[in-house]
């Protein structure tokens, strides 16, 4: 049972960071004295999303592409190719920017979000493709990774819709 619920987790990496993420979130706002803000709330959702579905989230995406390419291309229903170290760095460029949002400016975390919901939202469009195209139903590819392709950027521009009032207040770093 153990070894499932690892597998999954790791397998589903994108929906357990962003399961972490809002965790992080929470805990952060119950240690905080009450009442909370909206601009507390925010910067707790934003900020956390930043670091997880973001930030650890693509760093772990570069680590498998990168170091563990046969078996990233295996559970995506691809052969391995260059392209995966590709997928890696980009991932790592992303990563890295999202872990500097994490306590970073408003407009740091724009940056943090567009890019990556851009790179992920092509990565949705490219599984519909393989989806149809070449009948890819992959865990990597039709699974739970295409759902959080498209759930992690609406999210993030909900997060950053939430946090302009914020910013525009001078309250966000």
């Amino acid at each position: 049972m153990l070894v499932k619920l690892i597998a999954f987790v790791l397998s589903n990496f994108s929906l357990s960071f962003l399961v972490l993420g809002l965790a992080c979130s929470g805990i952060s706002l119950i240690r905080m004295p009450k009442p909370l803000s909206r601009s507390q709330i925010t910067e707790a959702l934003l900020s956390y999303y930043c670091l997880m579905p973001i930030g650890l989230c693509l760093l772990y995406n570069f680590v498998m592409h990168v170091f563990f390419a046969e078996v990233s291309a295996t559970f995506i229903g691809w052969p391995n190719s260059p392209f995966q170290y590709e997928v890696g760095f980009a991932s790592l460029g992303f990563g890295v920017v999202g872990l500097l949002a994490f306590r970073g400016s408003y407009g740091l975390r724009i940056a943090a979000i567009v890019g990556p919901a851009c790179f992920l939202l092509g990565a949705a469009g490219g599984h519909v493709y393989q989806m149809v195209h070449s009948r890819n139903f992959s865990p990597g590819n039709a699974g739970v990774v295409f759902w959080t392709d498209l759930l992690i950027p609406i999210l993030g521009f909900i997060f950053l819709y939430l946090g302009m009032e914020s910013a525009s207040n001078g309250k966000s770093r």
